[in-house]
């Protein structure tokens, strides 16, 4: 395993982060945002947890909204009995819907230090390595999200604070009146990136490069579409994942022209898909960490192998040439 400095922190993360929205507890009833049919439940997600640490992955990112809370709580469970606390890098992050009280969602300071103390219980922890606002509200004044966040830093339950998905002035803009009113600081990004979606290459990434944030995509691999050829083998996450099929029902056309270059560079090197499209995203300076998510063993060594992976110009610019502009997409 590579290590890489976390942005313009002294923070050192694997090159390769757990996402796990994948684990907690299956959806049984109607599909929310971060509650999913395909979620393992906590015996089905600890071998992933043991696999991820046998290959030197420090870095796990949750999120409060995923399985309704129950991500944070095997999670935090597995590294409570398996882990010493200082030795991983814990994210989660807050926004998304966990009740039908008029504050059970968003980013004021009443659901930012409610959500926060709700996190840590399940997480079974005092701190939060890296807390990261899940969206952008449009509710709340982001000069009282940003104050809150500030005062649980210095409160220390968390170390770091992040964003996630928005446009680039919202970006600019929380961190300038960060800068302006002395409050910390965000230091990363996690955006939606990937050989099929790259419309951050536009605005995002120039800004988080010019401010040394750290870069940690979502969906490295367009949802399982860059894992396979076009039309291959279904799962059961492609046939009831609604927000990745509605992301890019749009592009089906484009988007297939990439995956196809995609696997004849993979069929001429032996390699699978996967390893080749998460080392396009690893050769990019800007890129920290991509957030891989993993349901079967051979996804995290997939990705781990990636961490070898290098290319010529020449297979650059096949797996690039195809890429047409898309919808901006991922951002609610």
């Amino acid at each position: 395993m590579d290590y890489i400095n976390f942005g313009h922190t002294g923070l050192k993360v694997s090159r390769i982060c757990l996402g796990c929205m994948t684990y907690g507890s299956p959806a049984t009833g109607p599909i929310l945002p971060g509650r999913q049919p395909w979620a393992l439940n906590e015996e089905e997600s600890f071998p992933f947890f043991r696999q991820a640490l046998d290959l030197g992955i420090n870095f796990f990112d949750t999120a409060n909204v995923y399985s309704g809370g129950d991500s944070e709580v095997v999670l935090g469970r597995f590294l409570k009995a398996n882990t010493k606390r200082e030795t991983i890098v814990l994210a989660t992050k807050v926004h998304g819907l966990m009740s039908n009280d008029p504050n059970g969602h968003g980013l004021s300071r009443k659901a930012i230090l409610h959500e926060l103390d709700e996190s840590l219980r399940r997480l079974q922890t005092d701190y939060v390595d890296l807390y990261q606002i899940h969206r952008w509200d449009y509710e709340t004044p982001i000069e009282e999200t940003l104050e809150a966040l500030n005062d649980v830093v210095k409160a220390g339950k968390v170390r770091y604070i992040g964003a996630s998905s928005m446009y680039a002035w919202q970006f600019a803009k929380a961190l300038y009146l960060s800068r302006l009113n002395g409050w910390t600081r965000f230091v990363s990004m996690q955006n939606h990136l990937n050989l099929i979606y790259r419309e951050e290459e536009r605005e995002m990434l120039p800004l988080c490069q010019a401010e040394g944030i750290a870069v940690i995509p979502w969906s490295p691999l367009g949802r399982g579409r860059l894992t396979r050829p076009w039309q291959g083998e279904t799962t059961k996450r492609t046939q009831t994942d609604h927000f990745g099929n509605r992301m890019y029902s749009q592009t089906e056309d484009a988007d297939r022209k990439v995956v196809d270059r995609l696997d004849e560079l993979a069929r001429q090197r032996g390699i699978p898909m996967a390893q080749l499209a998460l080392a396009w995203l690893l050769s990019k300076p800007v890129v920290t960490a991509p957030i891989v998510g993993a349901s079967k063993p051979h996804h995290l060594t997939d990705a781990v192998a990636a961490l070898a992976v290098s290319f010529n110009t020449q297979e650059v610019a096949l797996l690039e040439g195809g890429y047409v502009p898309h919808p901006v997409l991922g951002f609610s």
